[in-house]
């Protein structure tokens, strides 16, 4: 076959013409120098065609790297193969402060084989690791094989044991992700497993935008809280904790038009960069993942439904002079009034009786439908993967509807409590929480659950419950120029033992809100306060509800954050009709 028939499928293009064409001149020029004796002609033709290949293989190279370069994705951050295995990029504050990071670090190995004196390494590398395990070190010095040693150290620490000068020991650089903030927000923002995999907080929820951002996919992912408002709030909970020994305690701050989480606590806490060393009870965030009876923060919901369907205006009166009998139920007062109120004055006195009078003229139907509306009967709206599911009433027949309408007979998370709280207090409309922050001056579309009316009596109502002397159990939280309102919030935990609620264990609470005042648009902050089983103190006469530990937090963290939110102290006109009820032992009940 001669070579002009080689041309694929028998077709020659001109191209091809043209390559078989000078490939036989090669060849013919070959045979004419062996043919004339003349071997340094055939050297420089093969020395050519050398430089020729070569020449050709170079600019095959250029010309793949050009169109790499300008056509195709490599290195564009469309995926996670642009960062190391395990790679995450940086979670910052809303303002932009650093909260978790990937840092270099690097990992310890002896190979025995390459030790050149054995106990003169062991004795070094004793001293210089002391937090290393004395039988972990016999063994790889003295061991027959390469070993790992120790992990996550800090490049002055490597450089430390390097000059040392030592051999057999080396080093591989490890990413390590690193909580310059250590145990602040680490319930929020979470942590990582070893190969990098988020397990906890925002690391979970965020763990795709976290993973991409590593690749140069934008910039670092930015959270709603602000640390310095999530600084405020943990040192407030942490000295009311201090004072009162609960169980557990819970701190939440969140814009109510925004739905943003600006600040969330959880206590026992936990340092995110050892979340290994934590107990399962550090690492529970109780703001999301725990479930409580929320005691009279609920009349807040049921005192509002009865004003949005009518049922009732703040000058409809009900009697609490003596203990109200609903089937084969007897409902009681804490702290019985023994008298007519208006709806105001039910509030105010966190009246049961007066409650459930009021949910009673609402109707089971009506009210279940409510408090789905407003988020009660499902997991909190949120990014966070531990929001908790609700226990609610399996049949809303007349028992449920009077447990539930002062926050009995129905467990929500702090989450699910605020979520609601926001949809009352913006303005009506129902909107998710979030962890992400979301951008300068929007506000996202809500579902309305209650008029805008409604929206604006609450907010009146709430404040009246936290003036000084006005008879409220909510005075001990006021922060005179910041028109605060509020309630308190002393739930009773239910004690399979008894089959009964144990008085000994409550879940005190203070709901609170500001400021009250301005048109239903001003921006307007929701904060919540509660402690799982606290203890009273001589300074609370022995009393552990929330008007004595979670209103005085409340007030505390409202008049450290205000200035961080631009909220502005105003003159405020107060009567005081008569000598405030919080002077004595009966106070914030």
């Amino acid at each position: 076959m001669s070579l002009s028939n080689l041309g694929p499928n028998g077709f020659q293009p001109a191209a091809w013409r043209w390559l078989i064409e000078r490939v036989w001149r090669l060849e013919h020029a070959f045979e004419r120098s062996r043919a004339a004796a003349k071997p340094e002609d055939d050297t420089r033709i093969r020395i050519f065609l050398v430089m020729a290949f070569f020449s050709l293989c170079f600019v095959g190279v250029g010309v793949g790297a050009g169109w790499a370069a300008l056509f195709s994705n490599a290195g564009r951050g469309n995926g996670y193969a642009q960062g190391a295995e395990g790679a995450r990029g940086d979670v910052v504050d809303r303002n932009g402060k650093l909260l978790a990071v990937d840092l270099a670090h690097y990992a310890l190995y002896i190979d025995p084989r390459e030790v050149w004196d054995a106990k003169e390494t062991r004795r070094a590398l004793g001293k210089a690791l002391p937090q290393v395990p004395a039988k972990r070190l016999d063994k790889a010095v003295f061991g027959d094989h390469r070993a790992f040693v120790l992990g996550g150290l800090t490049p002055d620490e490597k450089d430390a044991i390097f000059n040392l000068g030592l051999p057999g020991v080396s080093f591989e650089e490890q990413e390590r992700r690193m909580y310059p903030l250590g145990p602040t927000a680490a319930h929020l923002i979470g942590f990582v497993d070893s190969g990098g995999k988020g397990l906890a907080g925002a690391e979970r929820a965020l763990d795709d935008p976290i993973r991409k951002a590593a690749g140069g996919d934008g910039g670092p992912t930015q959270l709603s809280i602000d640390v310095r408002i999530q600084a405020a709030l943990e040192d407030e909970l942490r000295k009311a904790a201090a004072e009162f020994t609960p169980k557990g305690a819970v701190g939440l701050v969140t814009n109510v038009h925004t739905g943003e989480i600006l600040a969330l606590a959880s206590l026992p806490d936990y340092d995110a960069n050892k979340a290994g060393e934590a107990t399962d009870d550090q690492r529970l965030n109780r703001a999301a993942a725990s479930v409580y009876e929320m005691g009279s923060t609920f009349k807040t919901f049921t005192v509002a439904i009865g004003l949005d369907t009518g049922v009732a205006t703040p000058a409809s009166t009900f009697d609490a002079r003596e203990p109200y009998k609903l089937g084969y139920r007897t409902i009681h007062d804490y702290h019985a009034a023994k008298a007519i109120l208006n709806l105001v004055e039910v509030f105010q006195h966190s009246s049961n009786i007066g409650t459930a009078m009021l949910a009673e003229r609402v109707g089971g139907e009506r009210l279940s439908k409510y408090f789905t509306a407003l988020g009660l009967t499902k997991p909190a709206k949120v990014e966070l993967m531990e929001s908790a599911r609700p226990l609610t009433p399996r049949k809303w027949d007349m028992d449920a509807v009077a447990s539930t309408s002062f926050g009995h007979g129905i467990n929500v998370s702090p989450l699910a409590l605020a979520q609601a709280m926001n949809a009352l207090l913006n303005g009506g409309e129902m909107r998710p929480l979030t962890i992400r922050k979301m951008p300068a001056g929007v506000r996202p579309e809500g579902v309305r659950v209650v008029s805008e009316n409604t929206s604006a009596e609450m907010l009146k109502i709430m404040r009246a419950n936290v003036i000084p002397g006005q008879g409220g159990s909510g005075g001990k939280a006021d922060v005179p120029g910041l028109s605060v309102g509020g309630k308190t919030g002393t739930g009773e935990k239910y004690d399979p033992s008894i089959r009964g609620y144990n008085h000994q264990r409550q879940v005190s609470s203070f709901a609170a809100v500001f400021p009250t005042d301005g048109p239903l648009e001003a921006d307007r902050y929701f904060v919540l306060i509660l402690m799982d089983e606290p203890h009273g103190t001589a300074k609370s006469f022995g009393f552990s509800t929330g008007g004595w530990v979670g209103a005085p937090p409340a007030g505390k963290v409202i008049e450290r954050i205000a200035p961080f939110l631009g909220v502005q102290r105003k003159t405020e006109l107060v009567t005081i009709a008569s000598q405030p009820k919080s002077a004595g032992p009966e106070a914030g009940l």
